[in-house]
């Protein structure tokens, strides 16, 4: 039977052997070949699933939906129908800057992610069935033993099982410039809900090794880490916007409701009078 994905805040407090025992593996010979497979089926890749990437012309375009832009682009058409081309160029190129700006914008935080997704290895060093080996990290599963060297980056969340002198950056987490020190050994603290910084038997996924060599299992792969946990989280988040965009909106929303509730008035008004109704429209607008 499968076990579910450990999380790092319960994997810190027990020893590793207790953790070796919950993952049904082997802390000296790793998984064999016939499970690595079933867990790969149950557990799936260590990997990310992103949004499907727009052109970038998609992406322009759809900055044009918002409701400050659609009234500007309706008065830039009308100053067009009423030969007030001074007025028409004026508007457009208004339109441009914003639009563009706001594009600037959202292209920048998926930069972001992409650069996140940097931090995580392609390849790593694991043992399976004794032997030593080289594998994509992408192909890690639960289970499976890492070993981590000087200047690697950890493929997965680990439970660190060995640890010789081993300092690791965490600073994308936790922003302490400070190394962390690991430890083997399982970490009291109650019921309270511990910190990435307390976690100090755990190697968590696209921090960075600084100094000595560890072993550990891995516990948590792609969206199920840590790392996971931040890498969905900007991903589902939309690029903040600019004081301009939001003074932008808010104005476009009120001008909409104001313009139209004024050209309706006058075009009621003149109807009562008896006048063409496309004559009244064109005196309101």
């Amino acid at each position: 039977m499968m076990t579910t994905f450990l999380n790092s805040d319960a994997a810190c407090r027990v020893t590793y052997q207790e953790i070796i025992k919950i993952l049904q593996t082997d802390a000296k010979l790793g998984l064999n070949e016939n499970e690595i497979l079933k867990r790969r089926k149950y557990y799936g890749h260590n990997d990310f699933e992103i949004d499907d990437e727009e052109p970038l012309w998609k992406k322009y375009c759809g900055q044009f939906k918002e409701p400050m832009i659609l009234l500007l682009l309706a008065s830039a058409f009308i100053s067009l129908l009423m030969r007030q081309f001074d007025d028409a160029v004026s508007i457009t190129v208004a339109i441009i800057i914003v639009v563009t700006v706001a594009f600037i914008q959202e292209n920048r935080a998926e930069k972001e992610i992409e650069a996140l997704k940097r931090l995580v290895p392609p390849k790593c060093v694991c043992i399976r069935e004794g032997r030593s080996q080289h594998i994509y990290a992408r192909d890690l599963v639960p289970g499976d033993l890492c070993i981590l060297d000087i200047g690697d980056r950890i493929p997965a969340d680990l439970r660190l099982t060995e640890a010789n002198d081993i300092s690791i950056d965490e600073s994308s987490f936790t922003g302490e410039i400070k190394p962390s020190m690991k430890t083997i050994e399982s970490i009291s603290f109650g019921s309270r809900q511990t910190s990435i910084s307390d976690r100090r038997n755990i190697a968590f996924m696209g921090t960075h090794v600084l100094n000595g060599n560890a072993k550990g299992v891995v516990i948590s792969t792609g969206e199920n880490s840590e790392f996971g946990k931040v890498f969905q989280m900007m991903q589902q988040q939309e690029a903040p916007k600019t004081p301009l965009q939001k003074s932008m909106d808010a104005l476009g929303k009120q001008l909409s409701f104001y313009s139209l509730s004024i050209i309706g008035f006058i075009v009621i008004v003149g109807w009562l009078q008896g006048r063409h109704l496309l004559e009244m429209f064109t005196i309101g607008v």
